[in-house]
């Protein structure tokens, strides 16, 4: 006796549940796809900023000399000649490529915006990781150049292009080793001197950094 075939089962796959626009699951089923979306969009400018600061704080530690702190003299320095800089060539390049009369590119307006802006932060007030401060220094150091968290263990100055002599602590940084001595002006009397090499510092030194900073322009 042959044996009997058991009869194969077709599963038919379930039709989706299509609720009225109006109704309240609808709305309900929106609210959480709008919340989904707005939690994405948060989660992708934090990685965009994130590796904004990341960009400009590494320029700061490629500014670490190989050995000891930098003064402030060579921290404003650095700024004013190198930091604030750093876009001349791309910008001198599209206006050179500009046609008589014809209207800015969007990249040529982004980078004015950009050394405006920076220009002006600099004049009001910068704050910078204290590179004439050695605790802080040796911290910079041991940075992987990539999580920015770290850096909040870092002690901060405001620096201003209106007073190259003086700065002031703006962040004490939260490592132990930096909050045992409260927050006190800086003056270049405070600074040990030293010589004038750093200040003629090729900028090429930051050219991996700078090549990174602020995203695409084009």
């Amino acid at each position: 006796m042959a044996p009997s075939k058991t009869p194969k089962s077709t599963s038919r796959p379930k039709k989706e549940k299509v609720f009225h626009p109006d109704s309240r699951k609808a709305g309900q089923l929106n609210r959480v796809q709008l919340r989904k979306a707005k939690l994405s969009d948060a989660a992708s400018k934090r990685t965009k900023k994130h590796s904004a600061q990341a960009d400009v704080y590494g320029f700061f530690y490629h500014a670490i000399p190989p050995k000891g702190t930098l003064s402030l003299e060579e921290l404003h320095s650095i700024i004013s000649n190198v930091w604030l800089t750093r876009h001349d060539d791309e910008l001198e390049q599209e206006r050179a490529a500009r046609r008589k009369g014809r209207p800015k590119s969007t990249k040529e307006s982004k980078l004015e915006e950009i050394k405006l802006r920076e220009s002006e932060q600099y004049r009001t007030g910068m704050d910078v990781p204290d590179l004439t401060h050695a605790a802080t220094v040796e911290l910079f150091r041991k940075w992987d150049q990539t999580e920015v968290a770290y850096i909040q263990l870092l002690r901060f100055i405001r620096i201003s292009s209106v007073d190259s002599t003086s700065a002031v602590v703006s962040k004490q940084g939260e490592h132990h080793s930096l909050k045992e001595s409260a927050p006190q002006a800086i003056d270049e009397a405070m600074v040990t001197d030293r010589d004038d090499a750093f200040l003629v510092e090729s900028p090429s030194r930051f050219a991996s950094t700078m090549m990174t900073m602020d995203g695409p322009l084009s």
